[in-house]
């Protein structure tokens, strides 16, 4: 599998663990990591990341979510 094949299949973990983490659609954490520029945050740190497990990798997207101000509790209510 190519590295841009890992990164994608990494994105698309990601994108579902937070769907079940969350309770919230796939679409709409889709455009919560689009707005707030997770995807490409992943895809910048894949050298790091793929090391980790997913949880470790989640917990750093979710950091990242709460210092850009992102208040993903109110999004899923």
């Amino acid at each position: 599998m190519s590295e841009r094949s890992e990164i994608v299949f990494m994105q698309v973990r990601l994108l579902r663990f937070a769907s079940e983490e969350w309770n919230m659609s796939v679409p709409k954490v889709a455009a919560l990591f689009d707005c707030y520029h997770i995807f490409e945050f992943i895809e910048d740190c894949y050298g790091m990341f793929h090391m980790e497990g997913d949880r470790a990798v989640f917990d750093e997207v979710k950091t990242l979510l709460r210092n850009k101000g992102a208040d993903v509790n109110a999004a899923i209510n």
